[in-house]
């Protein structure tokens, strides 16, 4: 049973509010998840709510939503395009990793998974993506709109029919489809690929799942669902989707219990761990705030979080602001806010005139104050006093001591 599913909203690039539902499992989560629905369908058409809540039954969160324009969400639909839904799921994956922990698995459906296709390099912490009956061309909805396409190429709009409904299609739509190269955006994916196709989709055939596994590069795996229709109506293939997919995605994404219990930290302590997502990618607990920490891409990583000389810089920082607000407050003056900007580099003892190290190069970290409010001089170079006796920047300049020991 799913544990939870909530009605959440959250902005689009525009300040627009898009609908959408968050399924939760009954139990811990061993990822967060983010499903993009058909073309002109909604987050709650019958594939998309039986897979998320299945989904959900084992062990896994996710999100689906409704594009700008359709279903409960503001916007006009006829200002969206394949561009702005490719937006949308980057906003969507903003509010989950503010809110919860960035997706680590991409799911869509027909035109959906051609937009997680595309969307996925601009979600960093995905690790795995499923297309389920994907077109390998967003150009390939072009079909739908055929007996309306004089129309719109000729008055700039016409209103169609699709699945019933009527929507208006501006010219820009075509434009925006036409220009689409998913094929390049595949061959770099760089993530697990999974795809679901029918080979009796009457849709979108399925040559174009084949188009998408020879553009993909390993790891890729291909599913036949047999009979399945495009929109997968019958309740027994939502559910085998959810099957296999869930069983696939562990394989990239370990269960909580392999990595929780050692996650427990003590007060005062923080456990850092392999995700085992990539080479370089590690989960941080501190108390109860989960952090992740990566290596860029340039050295091998898959730059999913902050590389750990980021994290120290990140210490000085907070520390160092904290210590002025602090003291601010105490001595009564008028600090509005405080900016710390800073970096670290390798530079040559010599070069250093203020150092006792000659030979060699030394690490240099270079911090950088803007403080704002009615101070006047006296007091903005007290500030800067300050910030050098902050706990961290104490700790990070005088002898350390640093003691390891293998445990069982």
């Amino acid at each position: 049973m799913v544990g939870n599913s909530e009605r959440i909203t959250f902005p689009n690039a525009q300040g627009q509010q898009l609908a959408a539902r968050l399924d939760s499992p009954p139990g811990q989560t061993r990822a967060f998840a983010l499903f993009a629905h058909c073309f002109t369908c909604s987050k709650d058409v019958f594939a998309a709510s039986r897979i998320s809540r299945a989904l959900a039954e084992r062990g896994f969160a996710v999100l689906r939503f409704d594009f700008t324009g359709l279903g409960a969400s503001e916007g006009e639909f006829a200002n969206t395009n394949f561009s702005s839904n490719m937006h949308d799921l980057v906003a969507a994956a903003d509010y989950l990793r503010e809110h919860h922990d960035a997706p680590r698995l991409l799911i869509g459906h027909s035109l959906g998974g051609a937009a997680v296709l595309a969307a996925a390099e601009r979600i960093r912490e995905a690790v795995a993506v499923a297309t389920i009956g994907a077109p390998a061309d967003p150009a390939h909805v072009a079909h739908l709109l055929a007996d309306a396409r004089a129309e719109i190429e000729a008055r700039g709009e016409a209103e169609v029919v699709l699945g019933g409904r009527a929507f208006r299609v501006q010219k820009q739509f075509l434009e925006d489809i036409a220009g689409q190269r998913l094929s390049d955006q595949v061959s770099r994916l760089k993530r697990a690929l999974l795809i679901f196709h029918a080979p009796r989709d009457e849709v979108v055939g399925i040559d174009n799942a084949g188009a998408i596994f020879q553009a993909a590069r390993h790891p890729k795996s291909f599913v036949s669902l047999d009979d399945a229709d495009h929109l997968l109506t019958r309740r027994e293939d939502a559910v085998y989707v959810a099957e296999v997919l869930a069983a696939w995605a562990s394989r990239y994404l370990p269960p909580v219990a392999e990595i929780a219990p050692r996650l427990k930290a003590a007060e005062g302590e923080v456990v850092v761990a392999e995700t085992g997502q990539g080479r370089f990618a590690q989960i941080i607990q501190a108390g109860r705030h989960t952090l992740h920490a990566d290596e860029p891409e340039g050295v091998g990583g898959d730059d999913t979080g902050p590389g750990p000389y980021d994290l120290v810089l990140a210490g000085l920082g907070a520390c160092t602001s904290m210590t002025l607000r602090m003291y601010a407050e105490r001595k009564g003056l008028p600090l509005e806010s405080v900016l710390v900007r800073l970096r670290h580099d390798k530079v040559h003892a010599k070069d250093c005139a203020d150092c006792e190290t000659r030979d060699g190069k030394i690490d240099e970290i270079t911090r950088e104050l803007t403080v704002t409010g009615d101070l006047d001089d006296e007091q903005r170079q007290r500030l800067l006093e300050i910030a050098d006796k902050c706990p961290v920047h104490r700790t990070l300049t005088s002898e350390i001591k640093i003691r390891t020991r293998l445990v069982e």
